[in-house]
């Protein structure tokens, strides 16, 4: 089932993604225009796991995430913006100290899906 799985953190920023003008990759978007991508993606390092992982559906049932991107009808579950207030939840779900993850690295992870 969907879930928040872990903590990842961007390491290379957004930029368009070659395999949309590739005709033989999966991904391939006959109607991208390298002018005006389409598609962008970026690079991401996984920073930890979150044990048990978060299911959407716990996700729902707190008020205070109905504006979360993620839980949002339509949304792709992909990597997407986290607003601070949903980052503390998220933690406080999953059980981990922000004083202690943001020490071991150098930006603030966010969730991803």
């Amino acid at each position: 089932p969907p879930a928040i799985a872990g903590l990842a953190e961007v390491v290379v920023e957004a930029h368009p993604d070659p395999t949309a003008f590739d005709p033989t990759a999966d991904h391939h978007d006959p109607k991208s225009d390298r002018a005006n991508p389409t598609w962008f993606q970026v690079a991401i390092r996984a920073v930890r796991p979150i044990e048990p992982p978060l299911p959407l559906t716990r996700l729902r049932e707190i008020p205070e995430l109905a504006g979360m991107e993620l839980l949002r009808k339509g949304s792709r579950l992909s990597i997407q913006p986290v607003r601070e207030s949903e980052w503390q939840i998220i933690l406080g779900l999953a059980g981990i100290d922000p004083t202690q993850l943001r020490s071991k690295t150098k930006t603030k992870s966010r969730p991803k899906a």
